[in-house]
């Protein structure tokens, strides 16, 4: 994989997508978590995959946000949320997409995270790598 700035601004661009979801329907009560919890995962997998990607680091094809962030971290990378974190919404890449939720899902929490991961992406993916 070669660096490509354009490729993780593709990635950044794709996981807003998912961030509209999130943003537009953590409001309605009517929204189940499961979709809410799904999309949060997708976002932040795909803001991860972009900083990964903004600095040619290669990652195999998997949705597993504990092997990204643990990866980050082998480069090198200060990442703004931490692997508990990243497990309360790991459980959305498959378990929640198929099981009932145990409990409810926290809505506001979710989306700052996600908020958070995105700031913190969005100026990876702009930062010049020393060369």
């Amino acid at each position: 994989m070669i660096r490509s700035r354009e490729h993780a601004e593709l990635l950044l661009r794709k996981a807003s997508q998912d961030l509209f979801v999130l943003e537009r329907l953590s409001a309605d009560p009517v929204t189940p978590d499961e979709i809410l919890g799904f999309h949060a995962h997708q976002a932040v997998e795909k803001m991860l995959k972009a900083a990964l990607t903004s600095r040619a680091i290669r990652y195999g094809r998997t949705h597993d946000l504990t092997e990204l962030l643990k990866l980050l971290h082998q480069h090198q990378f200060s990442v703004p949320v931490d692997l508990e974190q990243l497990k309360q919404l790991a459980q959305f890449a498959v378990e929640f997409r198929y099981a009932e939720l145990p409990a409810p899902f926290d809505r506001s929490w979710a989306l700052e995270l996600v908020l958070r991961v995105r700031g913190w992406a969005e100026s990876v993916v702009q930062q010049k790598p020393a060369e």
